[in-house]
C-alpha cells in the first residue's frame, strides 16, 4: 500500500498576524489545526477538534479574531455543516451553528466567511435553492439575505452583499443592499465573474477609500431599487473577463447615477487566478496563472503600485490568506517534490517566514516539462509530461485528465504519480479544450455539441505519446477523476483502438441518468455547459459512454465513493454492469466511507495501489503461446 507525507494546506491568518489556522492531512480525514506565531504561545499548536467523523474543508479566522468557523463533510460526503469554536486553546466548546429547517430536507451549508462577527453561509436544500445568509456564531440565529436557484454568496458586509448568479460559464456578480440589487457589469453572454470583495461601507473598522483616476466605464445597471444619494456608495474589487479574453482586477463603484468600473490589474494574455484584500485597504496580493504555474504580485492600493513578482518556493499556490494590516500573506504552495504547505510571506519586505523548519517533502521525481499539442482541428493545448526516473525502464504511458471540466493540470504534488512513475508508467496530464487558466474562449471551446473535440483531444494526446516519447501503440491508458472520468470513459469507447486500459474515478456515464440523480443546482448549473436534459435529449445520448459500452475494447477499472452526491456512484455502478453483461474486463471499487473526492488517506493509498496494479498488468507483455 502506498504511503502519503504529511500536508499542509488552506491558512486563514489571524487579523493580528499573531496565529493562523489551517487543515491538515497525515491520517484519516483532513483536520483543522490552530497555530500561533507570537506571544507566549509562539510554536505551539493545537487540534481544533469537532465531535463529527468526517473532512475539514475550510476554517477561518473571523474579523475580530475571537472565532474559527469550519465546514466539514459528514463521512466524507459532498454534503457539508459548518461548526465554530473559539480561538481560545482551552476552550473546546464547538457547536453546529447551520441547523435549519426545511420542508425538503436539511441540504448542505457552504462556508463563505464573515461579516464582522457573523458568519457568512450559504445553506442550501433539497430543491436546489440556495439561501444565502449570516449566522451567529453564539446561538445559531440566522439572517437571510438571499434566496435564489444557482445564487451564491461571495462576499458580505455592513449592509452590503456580493452574490453570484449564473450557469457555469455565464456567471456574473450582483451587489444587494437591503431591497436594492444591482448588476456589476454591462451583460456580456460568456465572460465569467466570480469572485470579489467589498471595500466601502460606514463601518469604522473597514474603512474604505478607493483607487485615484478616471473610470473606464459608466453605464445605469439593469436593476437598481431603492437606492438614493443618501445612500452614498459601495465599491469592490471584483474578478472578471467581462469586456476581455482573460480574468483581470476590477473596481467597480455602485452610487445612484449608476455603476463605473475600471482595470486596477490585468496581465494580456494570463489569467487572474486569486486576490486577497488587506481590511484596512493598504495591500492587495494577487495570483497569476501562467501556463499552470504562479506568479505573486502585491498591489499598494493607496497608490496603485503593482510589486514586481515574488518568487515562491514552490510552483503553484492557492488559497491566499492577509492579515488586516496587510503585514503578512499566507498561501498554500506546492510542487511536484513539495506536498502543499502553507507558507508566509511580508509583503513588504518579501521575506518568507517558513513555519515548517524541515517540511515533509514526497519521492523525488524530475519537474514535468511543459508540453504542446496539436488536436485534430488545429488547435493548440498544453500539458504536463512526467517521465519515470533513471534507471526506471518505461512499460507506457497513462493520460490523466482532470476535473471540472473547467480545472486544470498544473505542475502541483500529485500523491498518486510517483508510484507510477516509479513503475515505469510515464504520465501525461494534458489540458484539453474546456479547460480553465487559458481564457475564456478556450473555457467554452467544449461547450455541447463541441464536446465531440474534447473527445478528440485525447486520441491527439495519444498521438503525441506515440509521436513525441515513441510510446508503443499498445501501451497506453486513460485515467480521470469526476469529468474527467467522464471523458476517459467517453475516449474509451470513441476511439476504442487507442488505449489498453482505461481508470475512471467517481465519472458520469450516462449525461441523462446524471442529470436526474445528482444535486439539482449541479444539474442546473450545468446546462450550458453539457446540454439541457430535455432539449438536448439527443446530443447526451451521443455524448454518454455507457450507451456505446459495446464498443469499449480495454480493461477498465472504475472506482467511486459511496457518499458522492455530486456523480452518483450509481454512474460507476451501470456502466460496471453493463461492460460485466458484456463479457468484459471490468473491476468496480467502492469506498463505503467516502465521497466525491476521495479524502480518506488510507482510501487514496488503496487508489494508488490499485491504479498501479491495473496499469502495469494491462502492461506486461502478453504471454508466448
Amino acid at each position: 500500500m502506498a504511503s502519503f507525507v504529511r500536508t499542509n494546506y488552506g491558512a486563514s491568518l489571524s487579523p493580528d498576524a499573531t496565529a493562523f489556522a489551517h487543515l491538515v492531512d497525515d491520517g484519516g480525514y483532513p483536520r483543522a489545526v490552530q497555530r500561533f506565531l507570537r506571544g507566549w504561545r509562539a510554536s505551539s499548536s493545537r487540534d481544533v477538534e469537532l465531535p463529527v467523523e468526517g473532512p475539514v474543508n475550510r476554517v477561518i479566522h473571523s474579523a475580530d479574531g475571537h472565532w474559527l468557523a469550519c465546514e466539514v463533510a459528514p463521512e466524507g460526503g459532498t454534503r457539508s455543516q459548518i461548526w465554530v469554536v473559539t480561538t481560545d486553546p482551552d476552550d473546546r466548546d464547538a457547536h453546529r451553528i447551520d441547523r435549519w429547517s426545511s420542508p425538503l430536507g436539511e441540504g448542505t451549508a457552504e462556508l463563505i466567511g464573515w461579516d464582522g462577527t457573523q458568519v457568512a453561509a450559504i445553506l442550501t436544500g433539497e430543491d436546489g435553492v440556495g439561501s444565502s445568509c449570516l449566522i451567529n456564531p453564539a446561538d445559531g440565529s440566522t439572517v437571510l439575505l438571499d434566496r435564489r436557484s444557482g445564487g451564491r454568496l461571495v462576499d458580505s458586509w455592513a449592509g452590503a452583499s456580493l452574490v453570484r448568479v449564473g450557469p457555469r460559464g455565464y456567471r456574473d456578480l450582483i451587489m444587494l443592499r437591503g431591497l436594492t440589487e444591482i448588476a456589476l457589469l454591462p451583460y456580456d453572454p460568456g465572460s465569467t465573474t466570480d469572485a470579489g470583495t467589498i471595500l466601502d461601507d460606514h463601518s469604522p473598522r473597514r474603512l474604505r477609500s478607493g483607487l485615484d483616476g478616471e473610470t473606464m466605464t459608466l453605464y445605469q445597471p439593469h436593476k437598481v431599487y431603492g437606492l438614493n444619494s443618501t445612500e452614498g456608495f459601495v465599491r469592490a474589487l471584483i474578478r472578471s473577463d467581462n469586456g476581455a479574453a482573460h480574468a483581470r482586477l476590477l473596481e467597480v463603484t455602485t452610487t445612484a447615477d449608476g455603476v463605473s468600473y475600471h482595470v486596477v490589474a490585468e496581465r494580456p494574455g494570463y489569467d487572474l487566478d486569486e486576490f486577497v484584500v488587506s481590511d484596512d485597504l493598504s495591500t492587495v496580493a494577487l495570483l497569476w496563472n501562467i501556463h499552470g504555474c504562479s506568479e505573486l504580485q502585491i498591489l499598494s492600493y493607496a497608490d496603485n503600485t503593482l510589486s514586481e513578482p515574488i518568487p515562491l518556493p514552490g510552483l503553484v499556490a492557492t488559497e491566499l490568506s492577509i492579515s488586516a494590516g496587510g503585514s503578512m500573506v499566507a498561501m498554500t504552495v506546492e510542487s511536484p517534490n513539495l506536498p502543499p504547505t502553507v507558507e508566509l510571506v511580508d509583503p513588504r519586505t518579501r521575506e518568507w517566514e517558513r513555519i515548517d523548519r524541515e517540511p515533509s517533502r514526497g519521492p523525488l521525481t524530475a519537474d514535468p516539462t511543459l508540453e504542446f499539442v496539436t488536436a485534430r482541428d488545429g488547435l493548440e493545448m498544453s500539458g504536463w509530461l512526467y517521465r519515470p526516473p533513471a534507471p526506471v525502464r518505461p512499460i507506457g504511458a497513462m493520460i490523466f485528465l482532470h476535473g471540472g471540466p473547467e480545472g486544470q493540470s498544473r505542475p502541483g504534488y500529485n500523491e498518486f504519480f510517483p508510484p507510477l512513475l516509479e513503475a515505469g508508467i510515464t504520465v501525461f496530464a494534458p489540458n484539453v479544450r474546456g479547460s480553465g487558466g487559458f481564457g475564456r474562449a478556450f473555457m467554452h471551446a467544449d461547450d455541447k455539441e463541441l464536446r465531440f473535440a474534447a473527445i478528440d483531444d485525447v486520441a491527439a494526446c495519444v498521438e503525441f505519446l506515440i509521436e513525441r516519447e515513441e510510446v508503443p501503440t499498445d501501451r497506453i491508458a486513460c485515467s480521470g477523476w469526476s469529468y474527467g472520468g467522464y471523458l476517459t470513459q467517453a475516449a474509451l469507447t470513441f476511439h476504442p483502438d487507442l488505449f489498453a486500459a482505461g481508470i475512471s474515478i467517481c465519472g458520469m456515464s450516462d449525461l441523462n441518468t446524471w442529470y436526474r440523480t445528482t444535486e439539482p443546482w449541479i444539474a442546473a448549473a450545468a446546462y450550458p455547459k453539457y446540454g439541457h436534459p430535455i432539449a438536448d435529449r439527443e446530443l447526451l445520448e451521443r455524448l454518454s459512454p455507457l450507451l456505446r459500452a459495446h464498443a469499449l475494447t480495454a480493461p477498465m477499472l472504475l472506482v467511486h465513493g459511496a457518499n458522492d452526491t455530486n456523480v452518483p456512484p450509481s454512474e460507476s455502478q451501470q456502466m460496471f454492469e453493463a461492460l460485466r453483461s458484456l463479457g468484459h474486463n471490468v473491476e468496480l471499487l467502492i469506498f463505503d466511507d467516502d465521497g466525491h473526492e476521495i479524502v480518506k488517506r488510507e482510501n487514496r493509498a488503496t487508489l494508488v495501489s490499485a491504479m498501479t496494479r491495473w496499469l502495469t498488468a494491462a502492461f506486461a507483455p502478453s504471454p508466448i503461446g
